[in-house]
């Protein structure tokens, strides 16, 4: 396993586990928390779609 599907795997998870914390917040009723925790979301997924393309642009056989 290179590197790159290293870096992939990582980021996908980093965005799932936001998003599960973020729901979890906003059942409890945490409002603001998990507007907090969506916001982070979307700029974790950009990254992790920046990470995947950009393997695929550099690494992808084709």
């Amino acid at each position: 396993m290179n590197i790159t599907a290293v870096v992939s795997v990582i980021a996908v998870a980093v965005v799932a586990v936001i998003l599960f914390m973020g729901l979890w917040n906003m059942f409890k009723g945490g409002g603001n928390r998990s507007q907090m925790l969506m916001r982070a979301r979307v700029i974790a997924q950009a990254v992790a779609l920046v990470v995947i393309l950009g393997a695929l642009f550099f690494f992808g056989r084709g």
